[in-house]
């Protein structure tokens, strides 16, 4: 499945993240939550989020990242990165308000957040590439040109 939204072929912006992967290719319009508070509040009181949107979670160097759902009220499903924008874990349908800890793994840089099922419905899964602007063009695994 691909999403197709105007936009110049290849630039890459703060608001929308673009990913691909075997079969498919697809653009988001995301909310940049690239400071501490911003990433500490995420999307939390919340009731709904468009479908094509999301909020990209920008740390300021590779980590061990994990999640949690508190008093986030929509289900999601999260796409951590590493420093390449390399998928390297999927994790689908959170549980809203669960205090269950969601680990991303280590060397994480970035997490998009969507609503839950658009990445099985779209088929992103671990190896997918993201193209935006906070990856590091001289090593990133699809540029922005």
């Amino acid at each position: 499945m691909s999403l197709t939204v105007s936009a110049a072929a290849g630039q890459c912006s703060d608001d929308f993240a673009d990913l691909r992967w075997e079969g498919g290719k697809a653009r988001f319009a995301v909310e940049l939550a690239d400071t501490f508070d911003e990433r500490a509040m995420g999307l939390m009181f919340r009731t709904q989020m468009p479908q094509f949107s999301g909020m990209l979670f920008i740390y300021p160097e590779p980590s061990k990242v994990s999640f949690w759902m508190k008093n986030t009220l929509i289900p999601l499903d999260m796409v951590f990165l590493d420093q390449t924008g390399l998928v390297t874990k999927v994790h689908e349908n959170t549980t809203p308000q669960s205090l269950e800890a969601i680990p991303g793994g280590e060397n994480i840089l970035a997490v998009l957040e969507v609503n839950a099922g658009l990445t099985r419905r779209l088929g992103i899964s671990v190896g997918a590439q993201m193209r935006h602007a906070a990856f590091d063009q001289g090593g990133a695994a699809w540029p922005c040109e």
